[in-house]
């Protein structure tokens, strides 16, 4: 196996991704900007660590960043690099519009672009497991195969670029609103008297379950152990681009706004860095705040 991938962030999903290149014998050079997540990458001696501007050749180069802001600044260094058929990977959740301006950029030096929006949260990062969406040139598409091969369980091409990161709004969208219509009923079911713990085994064997219901209470929540990997930041971040983007589209987006709301309320709270899953104890007053920010008709 020759190594020729490298992954530009080791975060908690970065770093699982990582880890499974290198395993995989594919996984040449990484980098992140924090000490703390190179240090804490554990990857073998064969992984070079280095900025992007001075990757060697590679085959592909995959970002495990926030989202286009990022890429757009690592951007001229990477580019200005000699390649031979090299294709940039983009893991992030990122608005649609911005990732095909960056697949234009990066198609005008003969380089692939394929946008990912990837589930399955840092356990499946972690087990090379995750469902990814995919966006891009069919070329370009089948050429990360290997890759996907070796960090994804499921792989789905849905369109040209952009049309990854489009559905991954959406699944966010999808996602992060059942996760907090969950918590509403688990705190209507406790002031009623009924423990979550009852409310949350109803709701499974119903047909209102969910791996919200099914996964992360059980295991996040109703654990006490609040770790579902995924930080308060992360969800606003993801549901104001879905606001936006629906804005744009020109739809109805009730729910979409009401849950980007009421993340951008958790955000004034301080909740920032907060694991996503410790939203569930102050979600009435995060509900009533956001309440007070719509405007009366």
């Amino acid at each position: 196996m020759i190594r020729d991938a490298a992954v530009i962030g080791l975060g908690n999903m970065g770093r699982g991704i990582a880890r499974n290149l290198d395993r995989a014998g594919r996984l040449a050079a990484a980098w992140d900007i924090a000490d703390a997540a190179r240090t804490n990458a554990q990857l073998s001696a064969e992984v070079a660590f280095m900025p992007p501007s001075q990757f060697g050749r590679m085959k592909f180069v995959l970002f495990v960043v926030p989202g286009s802001a990022q890429i757009e600044e690592m951007l001229p260094g990477i580019l200005a690099r000699p390649h031979e058929g090299e294709t940039l990977i983009d893991l992030t959740t990122s608005s649609p519009a911005k990732t095909k301006v960056n697949a234009a950029r990066v198609g005008a030096t003969g380089r692939g672009y394929v946008d990912c929006g990837m589930s399955g949260g840092a356990m499946g990062a972690d087990s090379g497991k995750m469902a990814l969406m995919v966006g891009g040139a069919d070329d370009a598409v089948a050429a990360c195969k290997p890759v996907f091969d070796t960090i994804a369980g499921t792989v789905t091409h849905v369109g040209p670029s952009g049309a990854g990161h489009t559905i991954k709004l959406l699944h966010n969208m999808v996602c992060h609103t059942n996760f907090l219509v969950v918590a509403e009923a688990g705190r209507l079911a406790e002031r009623a008297g009924i423990p979550l713990e009852t409310a949350i085994k109803v709701l499974n064997a119903g047909n209102a379950r969910s791996y919200i219901s099914e996964q992360r209470f059980p295991n996040h929540v109703l654990s006490g152990k609040f770790d579902g990997r995924s930080t308060v930041s992360n969800l606003a971040k993801d549901l104001a681009m879905a606001d936006s983007f629906a804005s744009e589209v020109g739809e109805a987006n009730a729910y979409t706004a009401l849950t980007a709301q009421i993340l951008a309320q958790a955000m004034e709270r301080g909740m920032a860095g907060e694991d996503f899953t410790r939203l569930y104890a102050v979600y009435e007053e995060l509900v009533r705040s956001a309440q007070k920010t719509q405007p009366s008709s």
